[in-house]
């Protein structure tokens, strides 16, 4: 809970907004301490007094809308959904645009290297020391006999594994960066295809014996295939920069007391 202090009266055209009701908002401002947190909850309450003000001169009534997730909207939230919907128009992002975003950032349009990867797990907790030195050297036995015998893996990994994927043999598919814990992908992204991993890779869940499989390497996308994907990101684009503009424009006509709204530097509507 934040203490209540001393701040300045915050007002837009002379409705005061309450330290009260900054106070319960800031929950929805995390900052490094508690002025940067009391400031952003008082702009984003500034601004919503702004447009809620501007929905009053219009005459804009509240109709029934839902978020994303389906939930229903307040009457203040859908009115504000609903003026900047009467008031705000962007370009849509036609086939030439979308091309020309593409060509000039095609290095942001390339799919990550992908290894089919299989592995058995010898699971155990790092806390446990024994436990955690046992895997270690069942994971050394286990490489030892596959680097002599390289078509036991999927039998070794039924009888041994502690993962689900024992039931494929120890497949996990292809795996791309991030998708596993970092020192399974160190270890994986290493290797060449139907190469064994030496040593006993440790994480949290246990110690793994690894082999990669089919590898795909890094590949440019086609236009084709992310288009869409470009367009949604310019319109999201201008969208923003025009309301930024918009609560600009309404920013300059109001009388706000308490607060410099920085409306052109930062995320104005959530």
């Amino acid at each position: 809970m934040v203490e209540l202090m001393e701040r300045p009266r915050v007002a837009v055209n002379g409705h005061e907004i309450t330290s009260q009701s900054i106070a319960a908002e800031v929950q929805n401002h995390p900052a490094a301490n508690a002025a940067a947190a009391w400031g952003a909850a008082a702009e984003a309450l500034v601004v919503r007094r702004l447009l809620l003000d501007e929905a009053d001169r219009l005459e804009i009534a509240a109709t029934p809308l839902s978020d994303p997730e389906g939930r229903p909207l307040t009457d203040e939230d859908s009115r504000i959904e609903a003026l900047l919907a009467s008031q705000i128009r962007i370009p849509e992002a036609d086939e030439a645009t979308a091309q020309r975003y593409y060509d000039t950032h095609r290095a942001r349009f390339v799919a990550p290297p992908l290894v089919e990867a299989e592995h058995i797990l010898f699971a155990a907790s790092p806390e446990d020391s024994l436990a955690y030195g046992l895997a270690t050297g069942d994971a050394r036995t286990t490489i030892r006999r596959l680097q002599q015998e390289p078509a036991a893996f999927a039998e070794l990994a039924q009888r041994h594994s502690g993962c689900p994927s024992k039931e494929q043999g120890g497949n996990l598919g292809q795996i791309g960066p991030g998708q596993t814990v970092p020192e399974f992908e160190a270890a994986l992204f290493t290797l060449g295809e139907g190469e064994l991993y030496p040593e006993p890779v440790k994480t949290r869940f246990g110690v793994h014996v690894i082999r990669a499989g089919r590898r795909q390497e890094p590949r440019e996308l086609p236009f084709e295939l992310v288009r869409d994907k470009i367009g949604q990101y310019l319109e999201e684009a201008s969208w923003r920069r025009a309301v930024s503009q918009y609560l600009s424009l309404l920013a300059s006509q109001a009388k706000i007391e308490g607060i410099a709204l920085a409306v052109a530097d930062g995320p104005l509507v959530q």
